[in-house]
Order: C-alpha cells, then sequence, then structure tokens
C-alpha cells in the first residue's frame, strides 16, 4: 500500500507548479486577476506595507473608446518613436509592480498576525510582479533585436533568435535568476500576442524565428521573384532546387543543400519547377495568405480575424496514398488537408477545433494537434476565391485536399 506522505510535493516543487500555471493564465483572465487582487479586502488591508507603481521604462495605452479588447488586441503595440520601435501596454495590469516592505510584513509574520488569506494575497502579489518583470525584460529585449523587423514588417529582416539564447539574456540580469528559464519562458510567450505598427495582430512567437524559418522565408521570396527573373530573361525556366540553393548562398550567404531547400519547398507547399512553369499553380493563387499559425483555441481567438475570408488547413500528419505517381508531390499535397471559405474566419477555425463541423476526417486530423491554418481576408467574393483555390490546387497537385469532401 502506498503511503500518502509519498504523494506529497515539496513546497519548492509545489511552488514552481504554481508559478508555471500563473504564466500559462490568457491575457484577458490574467487581467481579471490583477483587478480582483487589487479590489479585494486583503489588498487593501495590506495597503500600509505595498506601493503600487508601474515598471521601469514602461509606456502605458492611454485610454479611450476605441480601445481594443485584450482578447482581440493581446498585450500591447509597437508605436514608432522618433525613428525607433516602442511598444505600448494596453492595460495596467500589465505593467504593474509592487513594492512590498519585506521587514514589516515579516515582523506580521512572526506576530502571528498575518492571516492565510493576507499570506495568499501577498504570495499572488510575488507572482503578478515576477511575471510581469520577466514579460517586460522580454519586450525590451525584443525591441533591440528585432528593431529592424519591427519598423518595417519585413520578414526577412528578423533576426534569428531561439528562445533558448533569450533566456540567457534573461539570466543576466540580477532580479531574473529564479524565474527565468526555457520552459517558463515557452508557457509565457505561448499567450501573447501583440499588433503591429500596421494594425496587424500577431503572436510574440514570431519574433523568436529559427535559422530553418528564415529560410523559409527566404526561399518564400526567391520564388515570388522567379517571375522578374524569367520576364527579364535572367532565367529561362522556374528555378530549380539547385539554383535556389545557389541563390540562398550568393544573397544571405546560406549554406543549404538541394535536399533541404525541397524539403523547405514542400513544407510551404510550393510546387516543384515542372508544375511551376503551368499558367496556372496553387502558389500563385495563395498569394497574400498570412504566415502559418499553429492552430489552437488560444491562437485562433487571438490572431484570426472576425471578417470573412478563405483558409487553408496543414496536418502534421501525413495521409497514406495509395498510388502515387509522385513521393515528394503526394507528400506536399496531403499536408494540406482542407481549403474552406467562412464570413467569419475567427469562429469557423474555432468551429473546426471543436469538432463541430460534420467534417469527421477533418476532426480526426486535427484531433491529433499540431495541425496549421494560414487564411487571408476578404471584403466579398470568399466563395468565388475558394472555388478558384480549390480548382488550383486540382491543378497543381492532381487531386482535391483529401478533407474536402465536395467541390465548392
Amino acid at each position: 500500500m502506498t503511503s500518502k506522505t509519498n504523494c506529497k510535493l515539496d513546497a519548492a516543487t509545489l511552488g514552481k507548479i504554481v508559478f508555471a500555471r500563473f504564466l500559462s493564465l490568457p491575457l484577458k483572465t490574467y487581467d481579471r486577476c490583477v483587478e480582483k487582487t487589487e479590489a479585494s479586502p486583503c489588498f487593501q488591508i495590506l495597503h500600509p506595507y505595498v506601493k503600487a507603481s508601474v515598471l521601469d521604462r514602461a509606456v502605458l495605452y492611454e485610454d479611450s473608446p476605441e480601445y481594443p479588447s485584450v482578447s482581440a488586441g493581446g498585450l500591447g503595440e509597437i508605436c514608432l518613436l522618433a525613428g525607433r520601435p516602442e511598444f505600448v501596454y494596453y492595460r495596467p495590469s500589465f505593467v504593474r509592480e509592487y513594492h512590498l516592505d519585506e521587514s514589516a510584513i515579516g515582523q506580521l509574520r512572526q506576530a502571528h498576525a498575518l492571516s492565510r488569506k493576507l499570506a495568499a494575497t501577498i504570495h499572488r502579489l510575488h507572482l503578478i510582479n515576477h511575471r510581469n518583470r520577466m514579460t517586460h525584460a522580454l519586450i525590451r529585449t525584443l525591441l533591440d533585436v528585432q528593431a529592424d523587423y519591427l519598423m518595417s514588417g519585413d520578414p526577412m529582416t528578423l533576426a534569428a533568435l531561439p528562445q533558448i539564447h533569450m533566456v540567457r539574456i534573461l539570466l543576466e540580469r540580477a532580479d531574473l535568476l529564479k524565474v527565468a528559464d526555457a520552459s517558463r519562458l515557452s508557457r509565457l510567450v505561448r499567450g501573447l500576442s501583440f499588433r503591429m505598427a500596421d494594425g496587424k495582430l500577431q503572436p510574440l512567437s514570431t519574433l523568436f524565428p529559427s535559422e530553418r524559418l528564415l529560410n523559409c522565408h527566404r526561399v518564400d521570396v526567391l520564388i515570388k521573384r522567379e517571375k522578374s527573373l524569367l520576364m527579364e530573361g535572367r532565367i529561362e525556366h522556374p528555378l530549380s532546387d539547385a539554383a535556389i540553393a545557389a541563390l540562398l548562398a550568393q544573397q544571405w550567404g546560406v549554406s543549404l543543400s538541394r535536399r533541404s531547400v525541397t524539403a523547405v519547398r514542400h513544407y510551404l507547399a510550393i510546387p516543384d519547377r515542372r508544375r511551376r512553369a503551368g499558367k496556372e499553380d496553387y502558389l500563385a493563387a495563395t498569394e497574400g495568405f498570412s504566415p502559418l499559425l499553429l492552430m489552437t483555441q488560444q491562437s485562433v481567438s487571438g490572431s484570426i480575424p472576425s471578417h470573412p475570408g478563405v483558409y487553408e488547413i496543414r496536418s502534421s500528419v501525413l495521409r497514406e496514398e495509395t498510388d502515387p505517381q509522385d513521393a515528394a508531390l503526394a507528400a506536399e499535397r496531403t499536408r494540406i488537408v482542407y481549403i474552406g471559405s467562412t464570413r467569419n474566419l475567427r469562429k469557423r477555425l474555432a468551429d473546426h477545433l471543436r469538432c463541430n463541423n460534420g467534417n469527421v476526417l477533418l476532426s480526426d486530423l486535427l484531433a491529433g494537434g499540431g495541425a496549421r491554418v494560414r487564411y487571408r481576408a476578404v471584403s466579398t467574393n470568399w466563395r468565388l476565391l475558394e472555388r478558384q483555390l480549390y480548382h488550383a490546387f486540382c491543378e497543381t497537385f492532381g487531386a482535391p485536399p483529401p478533407c474536402n469532401r465536395m467541390s465548392p
């Protein structure tokens, strides 16, 4: 028989779990948590021992009737001030910092004058401090490292910044030594989004690109320049994967093998040179689509607009082909599992995630996790655009997306 005491966690481990869950709180929930804490009777009792302020160098949004909701607006927005990007936070709770008189509070503990509720409130104030300081240090660092991208919005100006490198930077700050690690940073970043200077909402994870993701952007740019190269007579046919590899080395000093370029092209759903030579292809039809987003309830509610549009869903699971004529093409096609259109992108994609779509095959793939989505918001004719995308897909890949049960 297992002893109950063996199931108990020590205080340090329990504290780590509590803080990890606190970092994972959605912004809207976190905002309510801070407001509720400050409005509680316990906070009023602690008022003589707690001084609330704003984090150093934090810029707070001035409230107005046009103020976006937390769910729609994210953490804040990028503004250009004196030729440099600056981050403006949307809510006071995101920049709140509490200075506690630890000496006086310690005396209350020794005198047993600190009730359990007061102690819980003090613990929550510490959690808020840790989360806000970590978030603010993260933002200040990103403003420096990704300044070019934040000012231009051009993915080609992004600097490679794996999250593990950001952890090392944060650990140099003495006040974050106890709270900054890779797992906690990942939990925090996962739920944060922000608005660019042009008004577009983006996940904060956009600012942590790997070298592989940057290579995807570079290959995408070269393919989009392909038509200009053909018109200028600099090339006679669409670029081969070997030619793309050579251009990557020439323009960006990137050393990729032909096979690696092929893998990137498949990931981006870019047809091979033979199919790109045709009059109509899926790549051209999807020009203007958003970057790929991980398809979760959090990213859909925080990053997808409630506008009409078309969308493409990709699965991380490749379905087997009965008799593929071209193995690479089959893999490329089956990553893209569904093409659709809707009057409300956010609602429709949320319905897909809740398996509230009547499409058993698509629901089965989404249930496995790892699906990604990209979209294009339009004001009119989204059904016509879906039809054009569907036919371009069939012409490019020789078959419809596996989860589209009928032609639109």
